[in-house]
């Protein structure tokens, strides 16, 4: 499993860089789960994290179904510098809503450049904002060409993707992504308890933030903690 840790700025990028963390992911967590950061800052720590061989993941939002909107800003991430395009889809409530998001996404991405990867985000509390289930996505995101998908929480409020989702669908989830040769990442205030069973699910990738935060997720990332995840994973 790689360690996707999320930044909010350069300070913190740097500490994650530090700690060894595989993928430096810029997100503003002011703006929410998936809180997209201004693209400046996305370029900044692009270009630093880069010197160092880091691979850069860039949210831009917790979006609502406007196709044409979330295209412009998946553009916009890409061109910044990130490698990994995450996108939420948080106000997508059916299946029709999402390939149309989706495949505004991947085009706009892939027409700039189609080394880019476009990461397809739902959510495991899905039913206290109205959204789509999670465990649609793997065949959404394939049939529209993105490169992976994701699972995180909507409502940050000290709950776990574990709280809101079963271990079994969990298992499907990954088994589907990977059935379907797409990237799995697993996040959702992630704690050190869950490791063991992250091991056992075996995505591609779990995200964090709060877990390598001195004081919660509203605080610093501290280069230790990242240290000590990789260690532990």
């Amino acid at each position: 499993m790689l360690v996707l840790v999320s930044p909010k700025d350069l300070e913190e990028a740097l500490e994650a860089i530090e700690g060894g963390a595989d993928i430096i992911d810029v997100k503003n967590p002011a703006e929410g789960s998936l809180g997209a950061n201004f693209p400046w800052v996305i370029s900044e720590v692009a270009k630093v994290a880069k010197k160092y061989g880091k691979e850069v993941s860039a949210t831009t939002g917790d979006l609502p179904y406007k196709p044409g909107t979330a295209s412009l800003a998946a553009l916009g991430a890409a061109v910044a510098g990130a490698d990994y395009v995450k996108v939420g889809l948080y106000g997508i409530k059916n299946e029709s809503e999402a390939k149309e998001m989706v495949f505004g996404v991947v085009k706009a991405v892939k027409g700039y450049d189609k080394n880019k990867k476009v990461v397809i985000a739902g959510y495991g509390d899905h039913h206290r904002i109205n959204a789509i289930s999670p465990l649609k996505l793997p065949e959404i995101a394939a049939e529209c060409g993105a490169d992976g998908v994701m699972v995180d929480t909507a409502v940050k409020d000290g709950s776990s993707i574990f709280d809101h989702m079963a271990i079994e669908d969990l298992q499907n989830f990954v088994s589907e992504a990977k059935e379907r040769d797409l990237i799995c990442a697993i996040a959702g205030n992630l704690s050190w308890t869950h490791l063991e069973i992250l091991k056992k699910l075996s995505p591609d990738i779990i995200g964090v933030r709060t877990l390598v935060c001195e004081k919660g997720r509203d605080s610093k990332i501290k280069r230790e903690l990242v240290r000590k995840l990789k260690m532990l994973v």
